[in-house]
C-alpha cells in the first residue's frame, strides 16, 4: 500500500479547486483560516507570503516557488511588506471565484499566481500532516522538484485555456501536486546530512516502511507489534521506540487509529453495512467496533454515515 497516498484520501473531502490570477503592484490578499489546506505557486513576478498576517515571519517568494499551507491558518499574500491586504472572499460554494477576463491589450501583470485549496477533514487529520511546519516552502532550484513543476505547469495550461475534458484533468492535477509536493518535501528531509525524522524517516526507513505497509495493506489482521517488528528484522523494544519516535504514537495505536480512518472513508464514501464494514476493520463484533469507532469519532457509526451524506 502507498502510505502518502492513503494518508491524503483519507483525509480528502469534495473537490480541490484552483485559480490563476494576475497582479498589478501594488497588491495584497488575505485569507481567513479554513479547514482545507491550500498552496500558492509564483509564475511571475516576487510576492510575501505572511503566515497569520505576521511580518516577522515573512517568507520571500520567488518567481517558481511553491508554498503549502497544510493546516489551514489564515494568511496573506502581498507585493510589498507594507501594502495592507484586502480580505479575498470565496464565492457562495467554498471555490474560487472565477478571475476577471484577460484583456487582450493591457499592461503586464507584475506577478501571476497559481492558488488552490483542499478541503480536508480536520477532525481526523492524519499526523503525516500534523508534523508539517506552517508554511512547506519549496524554492525554485535548477533540477530541483521536477515533478512539482511539470503539474503546475500542467495545470498553469488548463486554467489558462480550458478545453475538453478541463473539469476532470483540473481535479486530478490538484490531487497529483498535492502528492508531489508531500513527496518532495518528506524525501528530501535528511538530504543535508543530517539522519531522517519524524515521518521522513517513516517512510524512508525499512523496517518503519515496512510496519506502515503492513498495517494499511491488512489492517484487518490483528497485528502485535513483534509481528510488526519481525518485518524489519529489529527487536520489539528497538522496533516500539522507533515507530513511536517517528510516527508519533506507538504502533497499536496506529493500528487502531489506522482501522477507525479506514471506517470513517468506507462510511463516507461505501454503502457498506455496518457488519461488514467492522469486519474490514478487524472487528468480529459490531458491537465493539461501534463502540470502538465512537470512542474515535464522538459518534455512533450510522450517525457518522449520516451527517456525512447530508
Amino acid at each position: 500500500m502507498d502510505i502518502l497516498s492513503d494518508a491524503v484520501a483519507a483525509m480528502r473531502l469534495g473537490r480541490p479547486h484552483s485559480a490563476l490570477r494576475d497582479k498589478f503592484a501594488p497588491w495584497g490578499n488575505r485569507f481567513d483560516a479554513h479547514n482545507g489546506a491550500g498552496f500558492h505557486v509564483l509564475l511571475r513576478g516576487t510576492a510575501w507570503l505572511l503566515p497569520e498576517g505576521d511580518v516577522r515571519r515573512a517568507v520571500r517568494l520567488e518567481a517558481g516557488d511553491v508554498a503549502f499551507l497544510a493546516h489551514g491558518r489564515g494568511h496573506a499574500l502581498v507585493s510589498e511588506l507594507d501594502v495592507v491586504p484586502e480580505e479575498f472572499t470565496l464565492a457562495p460554494d467554498g471555490t474560487w471565484p472565477a478571475p476577471p477576463p484577460r484583456p487582450a491589450l493591457g499592461p503586464t501583470p507584475d506577478a501571476v499566481m497559481l492558488c488552490g485549496a483542499y478541503q480536508l477533514d480536520r477532525s481526523h487529520a492524519h499526523p503525516l500532516l500534523g508534523q508539517l511546519p506552517d508554511v512547506v516552502h519549496l524554492p525554485a532550484r535548477v533540477g530541483a522538484h521536477r515533478s512539482v513543476r511539470a503539474a503546475v505547469e500542467l495545470l498553469g495550461e488548463e486554467l489558462d485555456a480550458p478545453r475538453p475534458g478541463s473539469d476532470t484533468i483540473v481535479p486530478a492535477l490538484l490531487d497529483t501536486l498535492l502528492l508531489y509536493i508531500l513527496r518532495a518535501w518528506w524525501l528530501e528531509q535528511g538530504h543535508d546530512g543530517a539522519p531522517a525524522s519524524g515521518w521522513a524517516a517513516a517512510l524512508t526507513e525499512p523496517p518503519l516502511a515496512a510496519a506502515l505497509h503492513a498495517v494499511h495493506g491488512d489492517p484487518a489482521h490483528g497485528w502485535t507489534v513483534a509481528e510488526l517488528a519481525a518485518l524489519g528484522g529489529l527487536s520489539r523494544a528497538a522496533f516500539a521506540r522507533r515507530f513511536a519516535a517517528a510516527v508519533g504514537m506507538p504502533p497499536l495505536a496506529y493500528l487502531t487509529w489506522w482501522r477507525m480512518t479506514t471506517a470513517g472513508r468506507l462510511l463516507r464514501e461505501a454503502d457498506l453495512p455496518l457488519r461488514l464494514v467492522a469486519h474490514r476493520t478487524g472487528y468480529t463484533s459490531e458491537f465493539a467496533f461501534a463502540k470502538a469507532f465512537k470512542r474515535e469519532f464522538g459518534v455512533a457509526p450510522g450517525q457518522y454515515r449520516t451527517a456525512a451524506a447530508a
